[in-house]
């Protein structure tokens, strides 16, 4: 599929000269190589035009998305996720998909008043587990010590 915007130049190689499919894009301050346009050429010059500048601005809407979350605090959260499924397989004794559902919510966890609390939230988690837990319980403690609890982000509507 061909776009042809300009001059009657690229009109014509567009229609049906044999240089494969190219698209020509005219400056929307009638600055560009286009000869003497008639009033179609121009209207479908704003058309295409109104088109990229609504492409861009989508991509500078979903650019400020990927930015609501701090780099250094989701990089934490990462490492900190690959360390409790680590150690839930050594604890449960198997590799993650043969794992029993358990679920740790960080966040919730950092909801909790206190250690004490956030001790026996993992506790019951972990109530299955037939290995010990306290040091995995101490060590994760440790490591979220600290951390923020990770808003979920604002949806803007479009």
């Amino acid at each position: 599929m061909s776009v042809a915007t300009g001059g009657s130049e690229a009109a014509a190689a567009a229609a049906g000269g044999g240089g494969g499919n190219r698209v020509f894009f005219q400056s929307p301050r009638g600055g560009g190589s286009g000869g003497g346009g008639s009033s179609g050429g121009s209207s479908r010059e704003e058309a295409v035009s109104a088109a990229v500048v609504q492409v861009q601005q989508r991509r500078q809407q979903q650019g400020k998305v990927t930015v609501k979350y701090d780099r250094k605090e989701l990089r934490k959260r990462l490492v900190l996720e690959e360390w409790i499924v680590e150690q839930l397989g050594q604890l449960y004794g198997c590799e993650e998909e043969e794992m029993p559902d358990v679920e740790i919510d960080i966040d919730d966890l950092l909801d909790a008043a206190n250690e004490e609390e956030r001790a026996l939230k993992l506790q019951e988690t972990l109530v299955d587990c037939y290995k010990p837990t306290e040091e995995f319980i101490k060590e994760l403690l440790t490591r979220i010590r600290g951390m923020r609890k990770l808003s979920p982000p604002q949806k803007k509507s479009i």
